[in-house]
């Protein structure tokens, strides 16, 4: 086994003491309180982290608040935003494979992956967002205002930034979803305090770091680590938000749209999904059967938009299926710090759990796992499994799973397929594998999801907007979309 050799830096980072950033100080929990962090590979310790009280929270939007409203950077051009946004890029591509090695050990995938990916991504998504700050723009409207016809007017609308942002993320990209709220923020003039997920906060504090050594003014970026429902409760409630940004499970995600919709705070959630792959009669059968295989296995199948659901035109059902479950059977697991491991642990025990609960759910009803359907330790291991004989109705097809766990069902026609897709309370995304342009032109205005990929699945990039349909979410990350939604609007009317 090539275990890598961590950086200095890396164990450093990891031995210090506990600490989040609140304003211009690092600081502890006003209680002292700390809570554990566990490396998901062995499920042994790793480090500590502060266990955020509500005061900590109120200190940490207060610190955002001031910053918004009386520092200088709410007086920043915006060329001085999208410099910073451009520099902090820069000291993320320089410590790159620290900010891999601690993702790595704290969420339990792949360094190597994580490094070209999830921070390669996450630094793109930077450089992309920096570029929008230079082109937020309003425009004059000719008005008529019919009840003061004698009178001359000059109209415009401006764009101005949202205010203080509290962005909440999930554990399976820790720094990609971090940086998906903080690029558009920083770009508009937000303020933020972000609250990283309670099993995953080591990228975000290294983040902290660097947004601090970048240049920005004490207060711009605050990061409370702790629990979810301490916390993450507290941000959400906090009176002088003015917008939340989530980043997780459904069923949390409908909580906070509730409390946000109480006091009008701006939201956007980013939520569950259950996407279908569709294969096509006509598809390049080996390309779909390896792209199915990436759709759900790729971050232990703990990914928003995994293709959970593959639905194969009849006549080549088995033979994707068999396809699928020998790339399966073929990935070793592992330490996400051997290289050549094709997949690591899940992020916890509870996971572990909960994954199993499902596959035995899938045994019990009398549905045939083709493949996998184990699971091993020490650390929190699922074996990529493939199940068929599952009706569309079952739990396993309608629930997010958020493990590797694929379930295999046969279609008939064009018509079939779109009908059993659709049949979800998810619509986050979708792939169709086809050589058939005219059929994938007429499928996908007829999916309901927020993105459609075809021949390939997870593709994502900084100019097209990520989201979902129905109980997907609401709202959009990236792209120009993502400037949308951390501005207001604000016309203005002069009477010359």
């Amino acid at each position: 086994m090539a275990i890598a050799t961590l950086l200095p830096a890396t164990t450093a980072f990891i031995q210090r003491a506990p600490r989040m950033l609140i304003g211009a100080e690092w600081v502890e929990a006003a209680d002292g309180q700390t809570m554990p962090l566990r490396n998901p590979a062995t499920g042994e310790q790793l480090c500590v982290v502060p266990r955020a009280t509500v005061d900590d929270v109120d200190r940490a939007v207060l610190a955002a608040r001031q910053a918004f409203d009386d520092s200088p950077w709410s007086r920043t051009r915006p060329r001085e935003r999208q410099n910073l946004l451009w520099k902090l890029a820069d000291l993320m591509q320089r410590d790159a494979e620290l900010l891999a090695q601690l993702e790595c050990l704290n969420n339990g995938k792949s360094a190597a992956v994580a490094q070209v990916m999830d921070v390669q991504l996450a630094i793109d998504f930077l450089r992309y967002m920096a570029g929008w700050a230079t082109k937020i723009e309003g425009s004059s409207v000719e008005v008529s205002v019919p009840l003061m016809p004698d009178q001359q007017f000059h109209s415009f609308i401006r764009r101005e930034a949202v205010g203080v942002v509290g962005a909440i993320v999930a554990w399976n990209f820790p720094l990609l979803l971090a940086c998906w709220k903080l690029g558009p923020a920083l770009a508009t003039g937000c303020t933020v305090v972000l609250k990283p997920a309670d099993e995953t906060p080591l990228t975000a504090l290294k983040l902290a770091e660097l947004v601090q050594e970048a240049g920005y003014p004490d207060g711009v970026f605050n990061v409370v680590t702790g629990t979810g429902i301490t916390a993450g409760a507290a941000l959400t409630h906090n009176p002088r938000v003015d917008k939340l940004t989530f980043t997780g499970s459904t069923a949390v995600g409908k909580e906070i749209g509730k409390i946000a919709m109480d006091s009008m705070t701006r939201v956007t959630l980013e939520l569950g999904g259950k996407s279908p792959t569709i294969v096509m009669a006509d598809a390049d059968l080996g390309s779909a059967a390896a792209g199915a295989a990436s759709a759900i296995f790729f971050n232990q199948g703990q990914v928003c938009c995994a293709g959970s659901r593959l639905y194969v035109q009849r006549k080549h059902f088995d033979k994707v299926v068999a396809d699928i479950a020998g790339i399966a059977n073929a990935m070793k697991l592992g330490s996400g710090l051997d290289a050549s491991v094709d997949m690591g642990p899940l992020i916890s025990a509870r996971q572990q759990e909960r994954v199993w609960r499902y596959i035995e759910m899938g045994r019990e009803s009398g549905a045939t796992i083709a493949c996998g359907g184990e699971q091993f330790g020490p650390g929190y291991f699922v074996k990529p499994t493939v199940i068929v004989n599952v009706d569309q109705q079952h739990s396993l097809v309608q629930e997010e799973i958020f493990g590797p766990v694929l379930v295999a069902i046969p279609f008939d026609d064009e018509a079939d397929a779109l009908r059993m897709a659709n049949d979800s309370p998810y619509g986050l995304g979708a792939s169709i594998w086809s050589n058939d342009l005219a059929a994938v032109h007429r499928m996908i205005p007829r999916i309901k999801s927020g993105s459609v990929w075809v021949n390939c699945h997870s593709a994502l990039d900084p100019a097209l907007p990520f989201g979902g349909y129905k109980m997907s979410g609401v709202g959009r990350e990236m792209g120009y979309a993502a400037i949308e939604h951390y501005t207001e609007l604000k016309s203005v009317l002069i009477k010359l």
